[in-house]
């Protein structure tokens, strides 16, 4: 009985420390991006960075990342930006993209992985900025979605400090030559929140919701594709 329970105690510490060391789910699109062709430089391929709300595009509207349009989906439910910057150089700069889509911070915001400030936030979006600068991809920096409330961890008093994060993102995107692509603005009621016609749980975006989103990263994605070949 001794040795059962011993066993068992090492079964389940293996598991901990296994789950401790992919903290930034670093094996999630592993096996996905070695079936990935290179990219060619006709290509527009585009990466999608993100959290839930990337990750539930690809489960709402599949249509909008058909193989044709070469976006590809790299979104991971829960995350926050450090998790991200840690998986960003498999998950962006391997693929050898034109251009990354970055939509990040709501999560960081209701304090997913810890506390963590406005400031904290910059710093994480700058590193992958810079980091995709340095390798000749187009930057598009997206405003945080509005949220009211987080139903998972309520009375944070989110809608302020994203609209501030957000003014934080679009003065740097400025400053950077990225492209700020703004879906808060579409997209907020009175309140600050995400309204419920497009919005399940006031965070996420159901298929109205993306609706709205698509025409407005496809012309920031546009327009930092010219960017890329050139044109100011």
């Amino acid at each position: 009985m001794r040795k059962i329970l011993i066993t068992l105690l090492c079964m389940a510490g293996s598991f901990f420390i296994t789950e401790a060391q992919d903290w930034a789910n670093l094996e999630r699109f592993r096996e996905a991006n070695e079936k990935l062709a290179p990219a060619k430089t006709c290509d527009d391929r585009v990466v999608f960075m993100g959290n839930s709300i990337t990750q539930g595009w690809l489960k709402h509207s599949p249509e909008f990342f058909a193989a044709d349009k070469q976006y590809i989906n790299r979104g991971i439910g829960g995350q926050t930006t450090p998790q991200m910057l840690l998986r960003f150089r498999q998950d962006v700069l391997k693929l050898w993209p034109k251009g990354v889509v970055i939509l990040a911070g709501t999560n960081d915001i209701a304090g997913n992985t810890g506390p963590s400030t406005i400031e904290m936030i910059e710093d994480n979006i700058h590193s992958m900025t810079e980091l995709a600068q340095a390798h000749g991809i187009q930057v598009v920096l997206c405003s945080v979605l509005p949220a009211y409330d987080y139903k998972w961890r309520t009375g944070l008093e989110p809608a302020p400090k994203i609209i501030e994060l957000n003014r934080r993102v679009k003065e740097y995107a400025a400053t950077r030559g990225a492209v700020y692509c703004d879906f808060h603005t579409a997209m907020t009621d009175e309140r600050g929140g995400l309204p419920e016609e497009l919005s399940g749980d006031g965070v996420h975006p159901t298929k109205e919701g993306y609706n709205i989103m698509e025409p407005i990263v496809e012309n920031a994605i546009a327009r930092a594709l010219l960017l890329w070949k050139g044109f100011k």
